[in-house]
C-alpha cells in the first residue's frame, strides 16, 4: 500500500472516532481495522478451516 492510501485510510479511520476519543480508542479502531484486513487475505488465500473442520479436529459436538 502506498503512503497515499494509508493516509486516506488513517483519515478515514480518525474521521470516523467521536469528538471526546483518545489515544486509545484510535489504536483500537486500527487494531480492530488491521485484524479484519488479515482474515480477508486469509480468506483469499484459502487459509481458513470450516467450523465443522474444527469441530472434527477437536471432536466437539
Amino acid at each position: 500500500m502506498d503512503k497515499a492510501e494509508l493516509k486516506k485510510k488513517v483519515d478515514d479511520l480518525f474521521e470516523d472516532l467521536p469528538e471526546e476519543a483518545d489515544w486509545d480508542d484510535l489504536m483500537y479502531k486500527i487494531y480492530v481495522r488491521q485484524s479484519i484486513e488479515h482474515g480477508l487475505k486469509d480468506v483469499e488465500e484459502d487459509r481458513v478451516k470450516s467450523h465443522e473442520e474444527i469441530k472434527k479436529k477437536y471432536h466437539q459436538k
